[in-house]
């Protein structure tokens, strides 16, 4: 296509912008209305998928090792759980180190009770093991336990299936969720589209009746479709941004201190914006292509 060709679809694309007036108005709110829910979830979804990879990661197998276990005995424990597969490290903690942990984790009053066990200290040293990837943490446990000299081994079994399960159905269903909503929007943006080249239907008639080609006419409306969505998807981003902005500069300390850390404004808010430009793009686009279509037919 030659450049001079190329500006003026360029040109008209831009001026039916004004032309439709209440009509590209409506386009443009709906692109943004639906692109803000999208972008909204998704955001939801990325602190949401944070909060649980942040509770994996703190997913960790107590390894309690027999009290009659010397020294050697638990050095040869400790070499054996690190030829498991997927192992990240394995920590040796030993009985006064727990005993420490258990006293520091008890308020003012309950705490001097336990002081009187230092002298017969009655816990077991043990490994404190961690998974490269949180879901093998029941695979793992359950090879350590059939181990020599492992008393027992504690890592919430049931916590941590429940855990697991949640986590999955967040992500699948946040995925499921946010490429619903994009479905949906590419539909009423489509048919919002359609609204706006019905009317111009005639003009389309009577340029295909002079001899344009095909592409000659859908290359203004290709463009307009484009302009349209990537306008609709910089409104939503604007907004965004300045939301999440201010909720993360004043709550996001209180959040991260009682509940999770959310994901930080830049790069959220950045990824974000690239998924809502393409999509707004690409239903601009498709809509106009799709609707402009059945009038090329005359």
């Amino acid at each position: 296509m030659k450049f001079r060709t190329l500006s003026r679809h360029v040109r008209e694309g831009t001026k039916n912008l004004g032309r439709n007036g209440w009509m590209t108005f409506a386009s443009i709110s709906a692109v943004a209305v639906m692109l803000f829910v999208v972008g909204a979830f998704i955001l939801m979804i990325m602190n949401m998928n944070q909060v649980a990879t942040t509770v994996e990661d703190d997913v960790e197998i107590n390894v309690y090792i027999e009290l009659t276990a010397d020294k050697t005995q638990q050095e040869a424990l400790e070499a054996e759980i690190q030829t498991i597969p997927n192992i990240e490290s394995v920590t040796y903690v030993s009985r006064d180190e727990g005993l420490d942990q258990l006293i520091g984790s008890l308020d003012e009053e309950t705490a001097p009770v336990f002081e009187s066990l230092r002298e017969e200290n009655p816990l077991n040293d043990k490994f404190v093991v961690r998974a490269t990837n949180p879901q093998l943490t029941e695979q793992i446990a359950d090879q350590i336990e059939a181990m020599n000299h492992v008393d027992y081994v504690r890592f919430g079994r049931e916590v941590v299936d429940r855990l697991f399960t949640i986590t999955n159905f967040v992500r699948a269903g946040g995925l499921v969720l946010i490429i619903g909503m994009m479905l949906t929007a590419m539909f009423l943006i489509s048919n919002t589209i359609k609204l706006t080249i019905f009317a111009r239907k005639r003009e389309i008639q009577i340029m295909k009746l002079v001899g344009a080609t095909n592409g000659f006419i859908r290359w203004p409306f290709f463009i307009e479709g484009i302009l349209l969505g990537v306008i609709g998807a910089l409104i939503p981003i604007a907004i965004l941004w300045g939301g999440y902005y201010y909720v993360y500069n004043n709550f996001g300390g209180q959040v991260q201190s009682f509940l999770f850390s959310m994901t930080p404004v830049t790069p959220s808010i950045l990824q974000v914006a690239v998924v809502l430009i393409a999509v707004g793009a690409f239903i601009g686009m498709w809509g106009s292509v799709m609707s402009v279509r059945k009038f090329l037919k005359v």
